[in-house]
């Protein structure tokens, strides 16, 4: 099983800035990559996708404050969040698309979460 590494959560002041980002092994094949979030009592949201020809899908939320972005041949996928807001505090879960690779069909797998409080 592939388990994507995130990292660059934390506490933020309204209006600061955030990283965030993930990693699989070199040698895993993967077609898009995205983040996803979940606030306390709400369900999963998207928060925007990249795929591995560049293609990018973001929230409505999030459009003109976040950018994603990704290295293809780390395997590694950003999410830049600038003009943070009391809304975006929630748990960010990395969501990696694992091609087939030989016998083995793709699947999609999910990071364990990174903590984001964005304070007053």
């Amino acid at each position: 099983q592939v388990m994507p590494m995130e990292s660059g959560g934390g506490l933020a002041e309204v209006g600061g800035s955030l990283r965030l980002s993930c990693t699989v092994p070199r040698s895993v094949k993967v077609n898009g990559m995205g983040w996803y979030r979940q606030a306390p009592g709400k369900q999963r949201e998207l928060v925007a996708t990249i795929s591995l020809g560049g293609r990018l899908n973001y929230a409505d939320s999030v459009k003109g404050r976040f950018t994603i972005s990704r290295d293809v041949a780390e395997n590694t996928v950003y999410l830049q969040m600038n003009s943070l807001a009391p809304e975006d505090t929630a748990v960010y879960y990395c969501y990696v698309d694992v091609a087939a690779m030989g016998d083995t069909a793709g699947f999609g797998t999910w990071g364990q979460g990174t903590h984001v409080t964005v304070s007053l």
